[in-house]
């Protein structure tokens, strides 16, 4: 398996990436879709902050990050995405944007991943002070630990004004259904699961509930675990990814998930601002119709 870092590195995405001014992703229009049940239009790429924001262990290991997320805000998206079970990113997300004065217009997004509702409570509460904020605009039960009781929570919070919309995750094909038995007796603002180009289940029975039911799709795992990198390794773009915009692997990748049309939103991790250059890209231009997405599913489909 070959990570993201490593393929960049063999210069067949990176070629791609540079190709794609930091100009370009200020000012060619972002494409946004619709909360459901607010109307309220976001980009549709995010930024993930699980693996290189959960364990920085100091002052070394922030500048890259700090050029990330300055180029993130730049760039015109908005959606950051963390949880608890991150290790130390909230509190370096939090860190970094006040230290920018980047807060204003993103849209914060982190979960509750605990039992017992105090314990909830207490960790949510821990989320506000690490983000430094003192308003979440998504907060979701993290794998459907303790829903019921966190739900009850999270009601009373966005009640109050506190946070903005709530949700649930899952990332596991095994809790799939569990999460649609939620999903129909549930009303929520969102939800997020995991879902790439080659990991397709929950386009059967998760994405198209969710759009029955008036619920934004947050993706994670995006890149299908890294297997996406490592399966096209030293293959060029076919040439028609041409006809939707597309310029390198991440936003191949990134454009099949976000032109679906119950998917809102996905949260490629990004850890170095051509990263963010490159990802951005996938919310420009053109997105593949359906004949073209079935044209990726059997090209990754044979690799």
């Amino acid at each position: 398996m070959i990570s993201r870092r490593e393929f960049v590195m063999t210069g067949a995405a990176y070629a791609g990436a540079q190709t794609l001014s930091p100009a370009l992703a200020q000012t060619s229009p972002l494409i946004r879709k619709a909360i459901p049940s607010s109307g309220e239009m976001i980009p549709v790429i995010g930024l993930g902050t699980a693996r290189r924001y959960e364990d920085v262990k100091g002052e070394a290991d922030m500048p890259p990050l700090r050029e990330t997320l300055k180029a993130f805000k730049a760039s015109g998206l908005t959606v950051i995405d963390s949880s608890p079970s991150y290790g130390t990113a909230e509190a370096v997300v939090g860190e970094i944007l006040e230290e920018q004065k980047s807060r204003p217009g993103l849209f914060l997004a982190t979960k509750v991943s605990i039992m017992g509702r105090e314990a909830g409570i207490n960790q949510i509460e821990q989320s506000f002070k690490k983000l430094r904020t003192d308003k979440i605009d998504l907060l979701a039960v993290h794998n459907l630990r303790d829903i019921d009781v966190h739900l009850k929570t999270l009601r009373d919070m966005k009640q109050q004004g506190r946070i903005r919309y709530i949700g649930a995750t899952t990332s596991f094909d095994n809790q799939y259904a569990d999460f649609e038995a939620m999903m129909r007796r549930e009303t929520l603002d969102f939800i997020q699961v995991d879902y790439a180009l080659d990991n397709r289940n929950a386009g059967e029975r998760i994405l198209p509930l969710a759009k029955d039911r008036g619920m934004a799709v947050m993706v994670n795992l995006p890149f299908g675990r890294g297997r996406l990198f490592s399966a096209v390794q030293g293959k060029p773009l076919p040439a028609w990814a041409a006809e939707f915009d597309c310029k390198s692997w991440a936003q191949f990748f990134l454009k099949f998930i976000v032109s679906h049309p119950a998917i809102t939103c996905t949260m490629p991790g990004m850890a170095r601002p051509d990263y963010v250059t490159d990802n951005a890209g996938a919310a420009q231009g053109r997105l593949p119709d359906a004949a073209a997405r079935l044209k990726m599913e059997q090209f990754i489909d044979t690799l």
